[in-house]
């Protein structure tokens, strides 16, 4: 039988443990709002984004660049994907083999285009996450009219 000092012990650790990872990962904090909400926001097209750009002179402009630098990895993507299968199927004709190498090339691509994207458009400099919960406000705010 445990007594109460070890279970006070355990419990001080791991909340510890749980403060530590989320100063580092404080996008839970940040999403948390709009994760597992009882009634999910509607979709949004192509036109709300930039009207939420032209809108907002902060997180606009910011916004747009995250988008611009997203796309530059799903280019990264498919390029990663589609040459890696395609070399996984030239030499060795095994389906199973290429398939995996498409998804391996899929994900080592998007890293690679994320990074070059980050760089050229010096997304280290910008509060990303700060300008994608601002769009979801304004886009709930907006749906709620």
């Amino acid at each position: 039988m445990e007594d109460s000092s070890s279970k006070s012990f355990l419990r001080k650790q791991w909340n510890e443990y749980k403060e530590f990872w989320a100063d580092r990962f404080p996008f839970t904090n940040v999403y948390s709002r709009y994760i597992g909400r009882e009634q999910s926001l509607p979709s949004w097209s192509e036109s709300d984004v930039n009207e939420f750009i032209a809108s907002d002179p902060v997180h606009g402009p910011i916004l747009k660049t995250a988008r611009e630098a997203a796309n530059i990895a799903l280019y990264g993507s498919a390029i990663g994907a589609i040459t890696t299968a395609g070399f996984a199927w030239k030499y060795s004709k095994s389906l199973h083999g290429a398939g995996l190498s498409f998804v391996g090339g899929a994900v080592f691509g998007w890293t690679f285009g994320q990074e070059i994207a980050n760089h050229a458009y010096q997304l280290y400099r910008l509060d990303t996450m700060a300008a994608q919960a601002k769009f979801m406000d304004w886009w709930e705010n907006k749906c709620r009219r």
